[in-house]
């Protein structure tokens, strides 16, 4: 597909979006070979797309969703998690990383973030432990690994990364949704690699994976082995196996289309992130002399920063206001949002979720009120990035 750096680019008239398509002829006709074959439900494509990005990943596991949001309910579903049970959250996260953790019947518990990753504080998770505690779901956010080490060397607690924005991000050599008991990961049109729609959740546990495949069919014994048909069969003689159920499971499968857009996706996915860091790294190397009113989101040694989107944060003191900085831009063309669904706390939804907020959410507010992201992808070329750059100047001169 065409990307804007394929179009004359007019600065200050051209629009920059948060995000552009990723796909091209491979994709669609892939997905025109499933349409035309018959089999358009989850089949041999996905199971293929499944197997590709449990390789990247470096997992034993990868079991294909109709989404990252479906994702994270599939997950936490495989914790047996009962009612009352806590599962620790960050406060400023997307919306489908605490709603499903009440779905399943357990007590979202919202902590507090650090102000330079965005990422959860692991102090605020410590404060936040009671003998309810049953899981952490830390966020990747925006694509900048979180030290999951760290926490399972300070707590003896499931964990779910939840790294739907984290496509390739990476952590001393080793990528994100490797370190924990189960990840998940989103391919919505605006991710790194998209399949329009679709999720994954990858674990090395074979159990779980293979609760994961029968719980995202209904429950169904015919997403299980073998063995596991025979012996569930074999206890239910009075019904008829083709129609056996085990598990109170969910309609998540993937299509066909989806797994057909994956296994062309990926192999993409490293030229993609390399575009979107070296976006990022001049952005940075530029905007660094405006570090006395904005703070850009700090890379942590030894990471690899993926770069979902480039956020910008207006400091305490600045002479002028996010809202004012945010709305200079988008009258340039630059397309902006809040940090994803800002501090999920204040969110009205939360009034009919019974949830705790374990102590100050400060940043996580700070950020909710000061800070907002623009589109860093692949269809950024060099004359947007240097228009973006200039748009900042033309701002502080008028500020200045």
């Amino acid at each position: 597909m065409p990307a804007i750096k394929d179009k004359p680019f007019i600065p200050g008239v051209t629009k920059i979006p948060l995000n552009v398509p990723t796909y091209g002829r491979a994709e669609i006709d892939e997905a025109i070979d499933s349409l035309e074959s018959g089999w358009v439900t989850m089949g041999k494509k996905v199971k293929r797309f499944e197997e590709m990005w449990a390789k990247y990943i470096g997992v034993e596991h990868a079991v294909m969703t109709n989404s990252g949001s479906s994702a994270n309910l599939l997950a936490l579903s495989c914790l047996g998690l009962q009612p009352g049970d806590e599962v620790i959250t960050p406060a400023l996260t997307w919306a489908t990383t605490v709603f499903p953790i009440a779905q399943v019947g357990a007590v979202p518990v919202l902590v507090d973030v650090d102000l330079d990753t965005y990422n959860i504080s692991p102090e605020a998770v410590e404060r936040a432990i009671t003998p309810r505690t049953r899981a952490i779901m830390p966020v990747h956010l925006l694509g900048n690994p979180m030290d999951i080490d760290d926490l399972y060397s300070r707590f003896a607690l499931k964990i779910i990364e939840d790294a739907c924005e984290a496509h390739g991000a990476s952590l001393d050599g080793w990528k994100v949704g490797g370190f924990g008991d189960l990840a998940t990961f989103s391919f919505f049109f605006s991710h790194h690699i998209s399949t329009i729609e679709g999720g994954m959740v990858v674990t090395n546990d074979g159990l779980w994976a293979d609760q994961c495949r029968s719980m995202r069919a209904f429950g169904w014994i015919r997403e299980k082995d073998e063995a596991e048909r025979q012996r569930v069969a074999a206890e239910h003689p009075d019904i008829d196996p083709r129609f056996l159920f085990l598990h109170a499971g969910y309609n998540f499968r993937p299509t066909e289309i989806q797994g057909a857009f994956g296994i062309h996706q990926l192999p993409r996915l490293e030229g993609f992130i390399a575009q979107r860091r070296e976006t990022a790294a001049y952005w940075n190397r530029e905007l660094m002399e405006y570090g006395e009113y904005i703070q850009l989101q700090q890379e942590r040694r030894g990471t690899r920063h993926v770069w979902f989107a480039y956020p910008v944060m207006v400091r305490p003191g600045a002479p002028f206001t996010r809202q004012e900085l945010q709305n200079f831009l988008e009258a340039k063309g630059v397309e902006c949002r809040q940090i994803e669904a800002g501090n999920m706390a204040i969110q009205p939804a939360m009034k009919h979720i019974k949830h705790r907020i374990a102590g100050p959410l400060t940043n996580a507010q700070f950020i909710h009120d000061n800070a907002f992201f623009f589109g860093d992808h692949s269809g950024i070329g060099p004359e947007q990035r240097e228009a973006v750059v200039g748009y900042f100047r033309e701002f502080f001169e008028k500020v200045w």
